[in-house]
Order: structure tokens, then C-alpha cells, then sequence
């Protein structure tokens, strides 16, 4: 309220009061004086109400509130989604790995704060939540990156509820699309096009690369942080991944794995190492079995997994190839083993996943698979 707000108390509790706004419009609010757990005196304050039962109505609410010990709640009441973000940040950040707290500190930054930071945390609810922010993130982003930004956001609300700020999280029971794998994928006739081209212009790197992720279905992060020494015979073990924000253990403990290589794609890495080797002391620099698997052949360094984007794109603009990217090899490796009925705990344990996140992301492929099943019963069935 401004200086020239002039407050005149009601008779019904001396807590109310009317008053009129910038417009001449009658408003009413409330003034209430209590004792935090500290003893300190305090003042909750709110006005805006359009009636005097719903001014009444806000001011026991916050009454019973703090007879009922839910001080902190009535205390930081105009905590603000913006300032509690902030805090849950900065109080929490230290337990994260430093993937996770970049990406929320993006996260926080990019979208939390423009969309919702002018809320009170204890003042948002469900539905404008769903409107201001759900929706309008769905109509720009993918529903996947949309339920993990959702995924994020609840947390920090149940550290709000765990700061006794609220009673209770609102945004709980909103569900999303599942993952899907859409057009991101190659058939294995596209497959086998893609690889032949990438041999025939390509670098070796590229086509080592490219035929590797497809027939192993590793995250290119895995292919990055991938040593010599992970690979022995037909074996490729998955021990770390290796991106822009370092090395560090595997996505999930799922992903710790050894996956048996395609007698093509050993004799092509048998090759690879030999090139590698004498590109490596080219440029003076060490080969030895810690030295990093996929290296740049005109330096003779490791590569990373903007160079994949990079390369993979390049390559399909220029050949007009089908538009599907590194972690695409990831779902044709997926896809093309299942249509060949392939046990969906074998193809979770190559790819380092749990069966129901294999069933959640490809279930379209095992609804073809199922349909096929029941077509091949009754065929089998049929008297002649």
C-alpha cells in the first residue's frame, strides 16, 4: 500500500480495514500482528479483496495458521517462485554434480524465472501453473524436455514444502506424453546408405563413429569418454560418459555394461586403431591403451559431442539424407532389433536402460510386433 492509502478499520475484528484504491474503488485488507518462533514480533499484511467476508475469511486462515504452528508459512507468504528458486539454488547446488546444476541453473534462468517467477509460491495454483507454463512451454519444446523442466520445478516446491513455506505440493499428478522416438531413426536399408556414404567421402573418424553408435546403440557420450583399454575383442565396456562439462559415471547404474561387438564393427575399430595410432604420433603426441577412442584427424585430439552434432548434420544436409541425429543411431539400433523379435531385457541391457523404459519409448514397435503375433496365430490355426 502507498503512503496516501489512507486505511480505516472495520468494526467486525479490529484486524480489517477498507480503504480506496488509485480508481476510487472500495477495496479491504488485513493487518495481523503475531509472534514468530523467536519471540520477534511480526506483521502479515494483504489487501486487494473486492469484499469484506473474503478479506475476513483471508485473515483467519492466516489465524489459524499460525495457532496451528505453521508460522514459517504466514512468515515468508510473499516469498516470491523467482526469490525461492534463488534460494533453493543456492542452499542445494553443493549436492548436485555439476551437470545437474548447470542444467537447472539454465533451466532456472531460461524458463522458471520469465514464466513464473512473479508468483508467490504460496499463492500459485495447479491450473495457472498448467496455463502459464505446461502449455505454453508445449507450444515451442518437445513434451519430453517439457516434463523434465516439470520434473525440476517439483522439486523445488517440495523443498519449499520441507521449508514448511507451503503445506503441500499442487503440482503433483500432471502427466505428459512418454518419449517417443518419432522419425529420429533409420531403417536398416537407410542405415546401411548412411554408412556407405560416410565410407566413401567421409573421414575415418566419422565412419567409425557413425557405424559404431549404430551398432552398439551407445550414447555419444559413452563413444566420447570410451578409452582403448574399454575395448578388448569383441567387448566394449561402458564405464563413464565424457561431455562439455567433463568426465563422469554413466547416465544411470543401468549403464554400466559390456556390450558384444558385430564381427564388421571389430574388424572396422581393428582398422581405426591402426589409423589412430598413426595419427597420434604424427602429431607427437602418446598412444597407449588410456588414449581416448575417437580422435580428430587433424590434430590427433579426442573429439567431443558438439563435433558429432556437427558432422552428423553436415553429412545429412549434404547427401539430403533422412534428418535423424547421433542419439537417432541410438533408436535405429533399438528399432531394428526389435523388429527382428529381439527380447526387449536383451535390447534394455545393450542400450543400458530399464524394460520399461524400452517398452515406454518404443511400445509403437511392439504394438507392429503384436499385431504381427496375433496375425501369424490365427493363420497358423486356419484349417485348409
Amino acid at each position: 500500500m502507498t503512503k496516501k492509502t489512507v486505511m480505516h478499520r472495520l468494526r467486525k475484528d479490529p484486524e480489517l480495514y477498507y480503504y480506496f484504491n488509485t480508481k476510487d474503488e472500495k477495496r479491504f485488507a488485513y493487518r495481523h500482528r503475531y509472534y514468530d518462533s523467536l519471540g520477534n514480533r511480526r506483521e502479515k499484511q494483504k489487501q486487494g479483496f473486492k469484499s469484506e467476508n473474503e478479506a475476513y475469511r483471508g485473515l483467519l486462515e492466516v489465524r489459524t495458521k499460525i495457532i496451528n504452528g505453521d508460522v514459517k508459512q504466514v512468515a515468508k507468504a510473499n516469498v516470491t517462485i523467482s526469490e525461492w528458486l534463488d534460494i533453493w539454488y543456492e542452499s542445494s547446488n553443493h549436492e548436485w554434480g555439476i551437470t545437474t546444476r548447470l542444467q537447472r541453473e539454465r533451466d532456472i534462468k531460461k524458463h522458471m524465472k520469465p514464466l513464473l517467477g512473479h508468483y508467490k509460491v504460496a499463492e500459485l495454483d495447479k491450473s495457472t501453473y498448467k496455463i502459464k507454463f505446461i502449455q505454453k512451454l508445449l507450444k515451442t519444446m518437445k513434451p519430453t524436455s517439457v516434463k523434465q523442466l516439470h520434473k525440476v520445478f517439483k522439486i523445488a516446491v517440495n523443498a519449499a514444502v520441507d521449508a514448511e513455506i507451503i503445506p503441500r505440493n499442487r503440482f503433483t499428478n500432471i502427466t505428459f506424453d512418454e518419449e517417443t522416438v518419432g522419425n529420429n531413426y533409420f531403417t536398416a536399408q537407410e542405415l546401411v546408405e548412411f554408412l556407405h556414404i560416410c565410407k566413401k567421402v567421409e573421414t575415418i573418424t566419422n565412419y567409425s563413429m557413425g557405424m559404431f553408435l549404430a551398432y552398439t546403440g551407445v550414447r555419444k557420450g559413452e563413444a566420447c569418454g570410451l578409452k582403448w583399454r574399454d575395448i578388448q575383442d569383441d567387448i566394449c565396456s561402458i564405464n563413464c560418459t565424457r561431455d562439455d562439462n567433463g568426465v563422469r559415471p554413466p547416465k544411470t547404474k543401468n549403464s554400466f555394461r559390456s556390450i558384444v561387438m558385430d564381427p564388421v564393427l571389430v574388424k572396422q575399430m581393428n582398422i581405426y586403431k591402426k589409423w589412430c595410432r598413426e595419427t597420434r604420433i604424427k602429431y607427437g603426441l602418446p598412444f597407449n591403451e588410456n588414449t581416448y577412442v575417437f580422435i580428430n584427424g587433424t590434430s590427433g585430439l579426442e573429439i567431443n559431442c558438439t563435433m558429432i552434432n556437427n558432422a552428423m548434420k553436415r553429412i545429412i544436409e549434404k547427401h539430403n539424407l533422412k534428418e535423424v541425429t547421433p542419439h537417432g543411431l541410438r533408436h535405429t539400433h533399438a528399432t531394428i532389433l526389435m523388429k527382428e523379435r529381439i527380447p526387449v531385457k536383451t535390447i534394455s541391457e545393450r542400450l543400458g536402460n530399464s524394460p520399461e523404459m524400452i517398452n515406454n519409448v518404443y511400445g509403437h514397435n511392439l504394438k507392429e510386433l503384436e499385431l504381427e503375433a496375433v496375425q501369424v496365430f490365427g493363420d497358423a490355426l486356419k484349417i485348409i
